[in-house]
C-alpha cells in the first residue's frame, strides 16, 4: 500500500512539473500527461500493467463530470452571450457535420464498415476546451471579435452532443433499433438533460442564498454534490448527464454566489487534478507498440478531420453570420481533439457492439496529432491571421475574472492643489488604518520612507485591511457597445439595478473613478458593484 501511495505522489508531482513546463512552452498539458502515462505503462519504463477498459471508463466518467461542470461554471455569460448563438450551433450542428463528414471519409476512402465509420466520426466530433485555453491562458492571448468566448462555449458544450451521437450509433450497431427508438432516445437525452440541469441549478442557487453565514467549506461541499446530482439525476432518467452537468455549472457559475472565490479556487484545483488523473490514466491504458500498426489509417483521418471536416463545418455555420474569413480559419484550426474523444472511444471499446479496427489507439494517435500540431501552432496561427487582441485580457472570458474580493489597494493621483503635495510622508495625516505602500512617479516605482516627499503628479497606492466578514458586494462588468442606449448620457441619468454602483470606468488604456457628470462613450467598460 505504501508503495502505491509513493507512486501516486510521484506521478502527481511530475504532472505538476509538466503542467508548469507546458505552460511556458505553450504546449497543451494534455500532451504531457498522456506521454507520462505511456512512459509509466506496459511499454514504458516502469512497466505498470493496466488494461482494464471498464474501470478506466468509470473513472474517466466521474472525472468528466467535474471537468464539464467547471467548464460551465467558469464561462462568463456576459462575455459569451453575444456569440452564444454561434457557439451553440457549432457545438450541435457543427458536431453533427464533423461526425458525418469524417464517417463518410472512413467509409468511402478507408473502406471501414458504415456504422463503424460513423462511430469514429461521432467519437472525434467534439473539441477540447482544456487544451485550447491552456495555450491562451499561458500566453495571455485574447482573440478579436469575441472569438475566445465563442471557442470556450463551443468546446465546453459540444461534448454532450458527441456523447449522444456515440450512444445512438452504438445502439444501432447492437441491432434491434427502430426509428421510434431513435426519436425516443434523442428526446430523452435532450429533455431530461436540460430539465434536470436547470432544476439542479435553481435548487442549488436557492439553497446557497439561504446559507449566507456558513463557512466556505460547507458551500464547497454542497456545490460539489450539485455537480454529481446533475449528472446522476439526468442519467437515471435516461437523459444526457454531461449536458445536465454543463448547464448546472453554467447557471450556478453566473449567479452572484457567496464565497464564490473559494468555490472557484476549489473547482479549479479539483478540475486540474481530474485532468491529471484522466489524461495520465488514458496514457497508461495505451500501448505505444500498437500505434505503428494504425498510423496510416489514423494519420489519414487526422488530416481529413483537421483540414476538411472541421473547416467545412465551421464555414458552413459561421458564413451566414458574416464572420470574417480570418476568424473562421482560426476557429477551424482551434478544433483540438482531447480527453472526451478518448473517453468516448473507451465507451465504444467496452460496449458489446463489435468494431473491427482498434478504435481506441486510432483515437489516441489522432488526439496526439491534434494537440501537438494544432495546439503548438495555435498562437502562431492567431498572429498570422491578425486575430490577437492586445487591448483585452483573455481571463475575462472566465466567470472567475471578477471575483468577490474586497478592494485592498487604492490609487490616488496627487494634483496641484492636493493637501499632500510637497509634504513628506511622515508629516501627512491620513485616514486611520491606511498605509502608503508605493509611489508611481513617471516610469519610476518608489518604495516610500518617512522622509520621502510627495510631488505633484505622483500616483500613490494606499493599502487597507480586507474585512474578514463577507460584505455581500459583487463586481461585474458592463461593456458599452455601439447599440447601447447609454452612450452620451451622464452617469446620473443612467438607471442601474437597485443596489448597483459604478465604481470604475475603463476607457481605452485609462482607468478613472467616475462621478455623476461623467459622460458614457462607446467602448467604455463600467465596473459595477452589486449588493
Amino acid at each position: 500500500m505504501t508503495n502505491y501511495i509513493l507512486i501516486v505522489t510521484v506521478i502527481i508531482l511530475l504532472c505538476l512539473f509538466l503542467n508548469k513546463l507546458s505552460s511556458r512552452l505553450g504546449i497543451p498539458v494534455l500532451l504531457a500527461f498522456i506521454l507520462l502515462g505511456m512512459l509509466f505503462g506496459t511499454d514504458g519504463l516502469l512497466k505498470i500493467s493496466f488494461d482494464n477498459y471498464r474501470i478506466a471508463e468509470e473513472i474517466c466518467t466521474v472525472s468528466l463530470i467535474f471537468i464539464m461542470f467547471y467548464g460551465g461554471f467558469g464561462t462568463n455569460w456576459k462575455q459569451a452571450k453575444p456569440v452564444a448563438g454561434k457557439a451553440v450551433l457549432l457545438s450541435t450542428l457543427g458536431v453533427l457535420l464533423t461526425a458525418v463528414a469524417t464517417g463518410l471519409f472512413c467509409y468511402g476512402v478507408l473502406h471501414f464498415r458504415f456504422w463503424e465509420s460513423m462511430l469514429i466520426g461521432a467519437v472525434l466530433s467534439s473539441t477540447d476546451a482544456a487544451s485550447v485555453f491552456s495555450i491562451l491562458r499561458s500566453k495571455q492571448l485574447n482573440l478579436k471579435d469575441n472569438t475566445a468566448s465563442m471557442l470556450e462555449m463551443e468546446s465546453g458544450s459540444n461534448d454532450p452532443c458527441s456523447y449522444m451521437l456515440t450512444v445512438i450509433i452504438l445502439a444501432v450497431m447492437k441491432g434491434g433499433f427502430t426509428g421510434g427508438s431513435l426519436v425516443r432516445l434523442v428526446v430523452l437525452q435532450l429533455v431530461f438533460g436540460v430539465v434536470v440541469g436547470v432544476i439542479v441549478a435553481a435548487f442549488g442557487a436557492w439553497v446557497l442564498s439561504q446559507m449566507k453565514n456558513t463557512s466556505d467549506g460547507v458551500d464547497t461541499i454542497f456545490v460539489f454534490s450539485m455537480a454529481l446530482l446533475a449528472y446522476a439525476g439526468a442519467a437515471v432518467l435516461g437523459g444526457n448527464g454531461y449536458l445536465s452537468t454543463y448547464l448546472a455549472g453554467l447557471i450556478l457559475g453566473n449567479r452572484p454566489l457567496h464565497n464564490k472565490k473559494s468555490l472557484v479556487h476549489f473547482f479549479d484545483g479539483l478540475t486540474g487534478l481530474m485532468q491529471m488523473l484522466i489524461f495520465f490514466l488514458l496514457g497508461l491504458l495505451a500501448f505505444p507498440s500498437a500505434l505503428p500498426g494504425i498510423i496510416p489509417v489514423a494519420f489519414a483521418i487526422a488530416l481529413f478531420l483537421t483540414f476538411v471536416a472541421r473547416p467545412v463545418s465551421v464555414f458552413a455555420i459561421l458564413t451566414p453570420f458574416r464572420c470574417s474569413v480570418r476568424q473562421q480559419l482560426l476557429v477551424a484550426w482551434s478544433g483540438l481533439r482531447g480527453a472526451a474523444s478518448i473517453v468516448f472511444a473507451i465507451l465504444a471499446t467496452v460496449d458489446p457492439a463489435y468494431t473491427k479496427n482498434d478504435l481506441f489507439h486510432i483515437v489516441i494517435f489522432i488526439v496526439l496529432f491534434s494537440i501537438s500540431i494544432q495546439g503548438s501552432l495555435l498562437g502562431i496561427m492567431a498572429r498570422k491571421l491578425d486575430m490577437i487582441d492586445d487591448r483585452n485580457n483573455v481571463m475575462k472570458t472566465f466567470s472567475d475574472y471578477s471575483e468577490e474580493v474586497p478592494v485592498e489597494f487604492v490609487k490616488i493621483v496627487i494634483k496641484k492643489d492636493h493637501p499632500w503635495a510637497g509634504r513628506m510622508i511622515k508629516d501627512v495625516t491620513s485616514l486611520p488604518d491606511l498605509l502608503l505602500v508605493l509611489i508611481l512617479r513617471g516610469e519610476e516605482r518608489i518604495v516610500p520612507k518617512g522622509d520621502t516627499v510627495i510631488l505633484e503628479g505622483d500616483r500613490i497606492v494606499l493599502s487597507a485591511l480586507s474585512p474578514e466578514e463577507h460584505l455581500g458586494l459583487y463586481l461585474s462588468e458592463i461593456s458599452i457597445d455601439k447599440e447601447s442606449p447609454w452612450i452620451g448620457l451622464p452617469l446620473s441619468k443612467v438607471k442601474l439595478e437597485e443596489g448597483s454602483l459604478v465604481l470604475v470606468l475603463m476607457r481605452e488604456d485609462r482607468v478613472k473613478i467616475p462621478n455623476g457628470n461623467t459622460v458614457i462613450r462607446e467602448n467604455d467598460i463600467l465596473v459595477v458593484s452589486q449588493v
